[in-house]
């Protein structure tokens, strides 16, 4: 059986055989976020300062899935790997059903505050038009991007590798594909400038549902039935506990951009702009880590699970040292070629000054950012969501946002050094905490 191979497969194997079509289809998803961010930029610097401002909206309803989906794939795992299909089966209905939820939350809070949240940051008429159009139309028609959620960690959890890879690559490539002629307006298609981006977006999403669910429904090992359906609270707490911290975790992100552009027009009136190019630059590079992150999960589940402490703590290690080479290589990356990064969004001469030390600077703290990422994971994975979070508020706000007030206010320059002092300071934390969780939960399991 499908699942079978994470109780049986070496560790190393099965981490990579688990993790590439992930990191192959969030490099496809990064890819297409990269070329969106192109395509707005060729309208005008306007269109790129309203996407960067959206921007930390977006990453919060990723977050949010991000997080349900670890609380949902940790207990569709643990439970497959205890051997209680009949369960398992109920998890996964109550997962869609917390994700239907998602969406309507989506849908209720920014379809009617999306003109609001622009007017705090900009008081540019075109900006906060075209960042209201755009927001309005991802987070009302967030259903697809709710669910297609749904499908993938629902495929994950049963060890199916290449199902998230299919709904990930097909919705990207038709973004891909209509990006060009929604924005620019090629051929019969209207001319819908930022409002096409999203539409592109949102389409793409859709389709990923629709081929999430017929995968579920065809080829998973559990069966998705919504027949005489109720929502069983006691399942849905459990993968709160988790999620929650785990959503937590990830909408620090939110706060550290929403922090960040709040805090840079104090010391560069380039820095809102630089902050944005380098997220798009960062979602492309970070993507194959979190393919790792996200097959590290349902792996050490199962294993937890099934209680074979040796598997854990094998998978957690070869995660480290491939996070450590792709970062590596990720860091090279930044050092070498800042100007042609940047110029893909079309920088001009003052942004490219200021903006080639500033990617170089946060370069140095790649390293210690992917091993953090990964502790965090492997945390998430043994329940222990609250030291996850403790490490991710270190990285991206406690730590972060007053070094960039202090930094900045020494010297302008500064403020991009918060990146590296923050990550260093919180990884070892990172270190320490996961050193004592490992110690205390994996006591007594079978080696």
């Amino acid at each position: 059986m499908n699942e079978n191979k994470m109780a049986v497969m070496p560790v190393r194997r099965l981490l990579l055989n688990m993790s590439w079509p992930m990191m192959l289809s969030m490099l496809i998803q990064g890819l297409y976020n990269l070329v969106d961010s192109m395509f707005v930029a060729k309208l005008s610097g306007d269109s790129f300062v309203a996407l960067s401002l959206v921007y930390p909206v977006q990453t919060l309803m990723i977050a949010v899935c991000v997080g349900v989906g670890v609380g949902f794939n940790a207990l569709l795992s643990r439970r497959l790997g205890e051997g209680r299909r009949e369960e398992a089966d109920r998890v996964t209905a109550n997962g869609y059903f917390l994700y239907l939820v998602c969406w309507l939350v989506f849908l209720v809070l920014w379809v009617s505050l999306a003109r609001p949240f622009l007017t705090l940051f900009s008081d540019v008429p075109q900006v906060v038009t075209y960042g209201s159009q755009y927001l309005a139309i991802v987070t009302g028609a967030s259903l697809g991007i709710c669910m297609q959620f749904a499908g993938e960690r629902t495929l994950q959890a049963t060890g199916n590798t290449v199902g998230p890879m299919v709904i990930q690559g097909i919705g990207a490539v038709i973004n891909l594909i209509l990006d060009p002629l929604l924005i620019f307006g090629i051929g019969p298609f209207p001319k819908l400038e930022v409002a096409g981006a999203a539409i592109a977006t949102v389409t793409g999403q859709l389709v990923g549902m629709v081929v999430g669910l017929v995968m579920v429904r065809r080829t998973s090992s559990v069966t998705l039935s919504f027949r005489a359906f109720r929502p069983v609270p006691a399942i849905l707490a459990d993968m709160l506990r988790v999620g929650i911290p785990a959503a937590m975790v990830q909408a620090l992100a939110t706060v550290m951009n929403l922090g960040m552009n709040l805090i840079l027009p104090l010391f560069t009136s380039a820095g809102v702009f630089i902050l944005g190019a380098y997220f798009k630059l960062q979602s492309f590079l970070f993507m194959p880590l979190y393919g790792i992150t996200n097959a590290l999960v349902p792996i050490i589940s199962f294993n937890y699970g099934a209680r074979y402490k040796a598997r854990i703590t094998g998978t957690i290690r070869f995660a480290l040292s491939l996070a450590v080479g792709l970062m590596a290589l990720g860091t090279a990356v930044m050092m070498l070629l800042p100007g042609p990064l940047l110029g893909i969004f079309e920088a001009d001469a003052a942004v490219l000054a200021e903006g080639i030390p500033a990617l170089r600077t946060i370069a140095l703290s790649f390293l210690c950012a992917g091993v953090s990422i990964v502790l965090c994971s492997a945390l998430q994975a043994l329940g222990s969501a609250n030291a996850s979070l403790v490490i991710t508020l270190l990285r991206q706000v406690a730590l972060l946002l007053p070094a960039a007030l202090v930094l900045g206010a020494i010297r302008t320059g500064l403020v991009w050094a918060s990146f590296p002092v923050a990550e260093l300071l919180s990884c070892a934390v990172a270190l320490l905490l996961c050193r004592s969780v490992l110690h205390r939960r994996l006591d007594g399991l079978e080696s």
